[in-house]
């Protein structure tokens, strides 16, 4: 059975900084991705940045390019988000997704098979 669990959510200033983390457990394939989404208030829940197991990169959507940053430690499949720079605007829940693929990208939501419960992020101006 494969989990997923997020943390490292809060509330901070604009401007501010914050590092979420995820860890998936259980088998969820080969060469599989992960990735982060947000779900703002009344907004679809939308691609944020995603991750192959072999990656030093990953891929950004165009709103928190130069901004925000994934990585993934493959030994023990957990990502991470590093977020700088935050506005009011990167307000969500944030979720992380597991057991994903790449299809001309990998920030499409169903891509993914596994997903967390989601970590409140709030920044205030």
């Amino acid at each position: 059975q494969v989990q997923v669990v997020e943390s490292g959510g809060g509330s901070v200033q604009a401007g501010g900084s914050l590092r979420l983390s995820c860890a998936a457990s259980g088998w969820f394939g080969f060469y599989k991705y992960m990735g982060w989404f947000r779900q703002g208030p009344e907004k679809e829940r939308e691609g944020v940045a995603c991750i192959a197991p072999t990656s030093v990169a990953g891929h950004l959507a165009d709103s928190v390019k130069g901004r925000f940053t994934i990585s993934i430690d493959p030994t023990n499949n957990t990502i991470y988000l590093q977020m700088s720079s935050l506005k009011p605007e990167d307000t969500a829940i944030y979720y992380c997704a597991a057991g994903g693929r790449y299809d001309r990208g990998c920030l499409q939501v169903d891509l993914y098979t596994y997903w967390g419960q989601g970590t409140q992020v709030t920044v205030s101006s």
